[in-house]
């Protein structure tokens, strides 16, 4: 049981209890948010933010080409703070000019619903606004997290979730959806109360890195956030393709609580991954870090299980509405896999990118979306929800096993 100690110890060592809290009441305000926010607009004005919210999200995936991203990896791996300043400052630098050039094409998008829908080139030019906003928001908080900052980090997640609920809430209220645009807008800016000032006139990144490698994981990893987006995107609308509104409608319902349990595992590893980059080559550290995990997270899977599957029609019903009860088949499949996704996919696939093996998981991503796509064709038709259900829980625990695989493989190349 040592192994769990040190797994535990290691948490709190890191302060990630408070990451696991602000993570928490972040998915509590995304969702009061958004209940609110459906009962506020008017339906007109809610489906054109909505549309633009959905192409949002797929430019916020490569936010800054996965120059922050980068910043977490290799200011975790430096030791010297001049060097992590100094990479910072670079990338800061660098990972804007890109994330002007992506904001632009983001704007250029709305050329292609300005005559079907009014005033919609606003909405765009708002999330324009709240886009750039959004790269700022993400360098801070990494900057945090190399500088082994997380209670900072969790509490910066927590100023910016909760003053962010009650602003939009407020906003919205009195200016419908100008005042929901104005709203979002300014939410990420609001990590600029940790902001520290930063050279920007460094142009060249610190000779201890290379700048080939450095933009390679940055590319890979804004690639592999992409499709793993695009994965669980698709799901939605392929269902819609090939089925109707009344099937996704259930689909959704039955998947929600499940696809979010994987917070627990996310919150261990967003508070590890800079110590988890820092032993990249410690093989030692690494076998007892998977052990302890394993002993922390098969007893919570295995009891989150249990009590899901038998309450599963109980727990619909609370949720959501008595009609969607007999969803309960589903809903118990989803909860093994998401559960099985924190035991493999979760854990592998944030230890893949912690040594630099990003490359892997873009690959990894890429074949997944097929595969789901490819089942969803041959199974959905034939089986319709259930189908679905099992395109997307073989696509998840497959490509799980194969960032296992992966990472053992490289566990076994390390002296």
């Amino acid at each position: 049981m040592k192994s769990l100690q040190v797994f535990l110890q290691n948490f709190l060592k890191n302060q990630g209890q408070y990451v696991l809290v602000s993570l928490l009441i972040g998915k509590i305000c995304a969702f009061l948010s958004s209940l609110f926010i459906i009962k506020l607009l008017p339906t007109e004005d809610f489906g054109k933010m909505s549309i633009v919210a959905a192409i949002f999200a797929l430019f916020a995936s490569c936010t800054g080409l996965g120059s922050y991203q980068s910043l977490l990896r290799y200011g975790s791996i430096s030791e010297s703070p001049v060097v992590k300043q100094k990479l910072s400052a670079y990338l800061l630098r660098q990972g804007f000019i890109y994330q002007l050039i992506l904001t632009v094409i983001f704007l250029i998008s709305s050329l292609f619903y300005v005559n079907k829908y009014e005033d919609i080139f606003w909405i765009f030019l708002f999330f324009a606004l709240r886009f750039i906003g959004f790269y700022f928001f993400n360098y801070i908080q990494t900057e945090l997290r190399i500088n082994s900052k997380n209670r900072e980090f969790a509490k910066l997640n927590n100023v910016v979730n909760i003053f962010g609920l009650v602003l939009t809430l407020a906003l919205t209220y009195f200016f419908q959806l100008k005042g929901y645009l104005i709203a979002i807008t300014l939410i990420p800016f609001l990590s600029f109360f940790w902001y520290k000032k930063t050279n920007l006139s460094v142009k060249e990144i610190p000779s201890v890195f290379s700048s080939k490698e450095v933009w390679k994981y940055a590319f890979h990893t804004s690639g592999t956030t992409v499709l793993s987006d695009a994965l669980f995107s698709a799901d939605i609308l392929l269902l819609g393709f090939l089925l109707n509104e009344n099937y996704v409608a259930d689909y959704r319902v039955a998947i929600l609580i499940p696809s979010n349990v994987t917070f627990l595992a996310l919150a261990f590893m967003q508070s590890d991954f800079t110590v988890l980059a820092k032993n990249y080559t410690n093989k030692i550290f690494l076998k007892h870090y998977i052990s302890g995990y394993y002993k922390f997270f098969v007893p919570v899977c295995a009891t989150i299980f249990i009590i899901c599957s038998y309450f599963s029609k109980n727990i619909l019903k609370l949720f959501f509405n008595e009609k969607y009860a007999e969803n309960s088949g589903l809903f118990v499949v989803f909860m093994a896999t998401f559960l099985l996704n924190i035991l493999f996919r979760n854990l592998y696939g944030n230890l893949m990118s912690a040594v630099g093996k990003m490359a892997m998981n873009t690959k990894t991503s890429l074949f997944s979306l097929i595969l789901l796509i490819t089942l969803s064709f041959i199974l959905v038709p034939k089986y319709h929800l259930m189908g679905m259900t099992i395109s997307v829980s073989v696509t998840l625990i497959f490509s799980g096993l194969i960032l296992a695989f992966f990472f053992y493989k490289y566990l076994k190349e390390l002296k």
